[in-house]
């Protein structure tokens, strides 16, 4: 009985080692890896291993285009007619060790 229950947990840390060291990552999302604390790497699209206890995904990002509508605003031109205004903003991450560390909400 008892020998069962060792393997059994040998058996579950196997595994949830596996789910630490694998890591498979979603097309159009970019993870950025941290070593110890300390940018590592930025892994694309695909089945990535990573050392376990030492190796970590700090940040997740998709490559995907974000919209965000920017506020209507008045202004008045050179001949004096007050046009309002508004737009639509196209939001897309290029580097995303820049967008995990270079700025506090890159957004």
């Amino acid at each position: 009985m008892a020998g069962l229950i060792i393997s059994a947990l040998i058996a579950l840390g196997v595994i949830v080692l596996l789910f630490m060291v694998i890591r498979i990552v979603p097309q159009r999302q970019v993870y950025v890896v941290e070593r110890l604390g300390r940018y590592q790497t930025s892994l694309e699209a695909g089945l990535h291993f990573l050392m376990p206890f030492i190796d970590r995904v700090a940040y997740k990002h998709s490559q995907k285009e974000i919209v965000r509508d920017v506020p209507r605003q008045s202004c008045i031109t050179k001949d004096n007619i007050e046009v309002s205004i508004d737009g639509v903003m196209y939001l897309q991450v290029i580097d995303p060790k820049a967008a995990s560390y270079g700025v506090d909400d890159y957004v």
